[in-house]
């Protein structure tokens, strides 16, 4: 990178160790010109965005970026961490959002670990819900950021994208300048499109490599085109006699309908008065509806998205049933609690490092004899992931999928 930033590239630096209370990073990114570190190292894990490279337009961002009066800076959807660590020292100030709780806690971790963590401050995500949240009124309003930086990620829903372009906008003072990097085919015209319509222009700011960096400012005048890109949707099933409403948006599994392998699963559970359920992966919570309506039990649903645990709220909303939601990665924020039934449909992409951590939260957050229920399709094999249980049988098979019964 020869751009006036923090020029810099990137090495691998070895295999995660599982059990190591501390270890070597697994990224490196090592200045070419004059910066406050000669090297920026980053921890990363599976089931985050690019484990195992640093992101092009991230660095772009940092390329463009590093030689201005940043300010108060807010870097959206911060992945694990690269912009708003490299740039800390840039800038007065550091805001992340993320809506991965897995993420954002990598992201709090490489700031600490580079010396900016007092710097850099991982906020909630905003609620980018369109008109339904009276995000309209908040539009109007003038934010205290002076620079805002975001980088896609490739597989975010376009309208999703486009609604965290009107959130930047929404955080910044009238006159602040939003930084967009993305790559062509991943939806650089259509940003521009869109930063155009909402900022009355937008230009680029620079091309670094296969990206290029977009710049927008909020008008001076304050006001915001008070418009949402991301509906969310109302969804009805009946499962085994019991009504489903459910609320999904673009990005989130299964957004248009209930899954076959969801429903298989709840036709094939068991929950009883007085049990404690935890739906975990919960998504838009079919199964922590489901619960709560088909018995008279407690009912906790987690899932490391906040888009999704939103979705999830709206749902128990919508059904008129009683439980607990929490943002979390995996079972980390309901260690504390026991539950005698767990409800999960698996991120099986997310890989067997996130599956294997999955699963034996699962099994610590189980009373004894407590029953993990669990769909996956039935060209996988989880046994291996499941053998800290003491007996697992297959419980339910469909067209496509299969249904185990897991006994801690």
């Amino acid at each position: 990178m020869t751009h006036d930033g923090t020029a810099a590239s990137g090495e691998r630096r070895g295999d995660r160790n599982e059990d190591a209370p501390s270890r070597d990073a697994d990224l490196a990114l090592a200045a070419r010109v004059d910066a406050p570190r000669d090297t920026y190292e980053f921890e990363t894990a599976a089931g985050v965005c690019s484990p195992d490279e640093f992101r092009a337009a991230e660095l772009a961002l940092v390329e463009v970026l590093w030689g201005r009066d940043l300010g108060r800076l807010l870097v959206v959807e911060g992945n694990y961490g690269v912009p708003a660590v490299v740039l800390a020292d840039a800038a007065a100030a550091v805001a992340v959002t993320e809506s991965s709780a897995r993420a954002a806690g990598l992201c709090e971790a490489n700031a600490a670990r580079n010396g900016v963590g007092g710097a850099v401050h991982v906020a909630n995500v905003a609620e980018l819900w369109g008109r339904d949240s009276g995000s309209g009124a908040d539009r109007a309003r003038s934010g205290d950021v002076d620079v805002a930086a975001y980088a896609p990620k490739s597989y975010t829903p376009l309208p999703v994208a486009k609604q965290r372009l009107v959130g930047a906008l929404a955080c910044l003072r009238p006159g602040g300048q939003l930084f967009v990097a993305a790559r062509e085919r991943s939806g650089l015209g259509r940003f521009a499109d869109v930063l155009g319509d909402l900022a009355g222009s937008v230009e680029t700011a620079a091309e670094v490599g296969d990206c290029s960096v977009l710049v927008a400012s909020r008008p001076a005048s304050g006001l915001l085109d008070d418009r949402s890109f991301v509906e969310p949707r109302r969804l009805s099933a009946t499962v085994g006699g019991v009504d489903l409403s459910l609320v999904s948006v673009p990005g989130v599994f299964a957004a248009g309908r209930l899954d076959h392998g969801t429903r298989l699963l709840l036709e094939t559970a068991d929950v009883a008065d007085g049990d404690r359920v935890l739906d975990l992966c919960c998504g838009y919570g079919a199964a922590g509806v489901w619960a709560g309506s088909a018995a008279d039990c407690s009912v906790t649903l987690t899932d490391d998205d906040r888009v999704a645990t939103r979705c999830a709220e709206c749902s128990l909303s919508a059904s008129g049933v009683d439980g607990e939601v929490v943002t979390a990665d995996g079972t980390a924020g309901v260690k504390n609690q026991r539950f005698d039934t767990v409800l999960c449909n698996p991120p099986t992409h997310a890989g067997d490092a996130v599956l294997r951590e999955l699963f034996d939260g699962a099994r610590r957050v189980l009373v004894d004899s407590g029953t993990l229920w669990v769909v996956h399709h039935d060209a996988l094999d989880l046994d291996p992931h499941l053998s800290v249980f003491q007996r697992v049988q297959v419980a339910a098979r469909g067209e496509e999928h299969v249904v185990l019964r897991a006994t801690r």
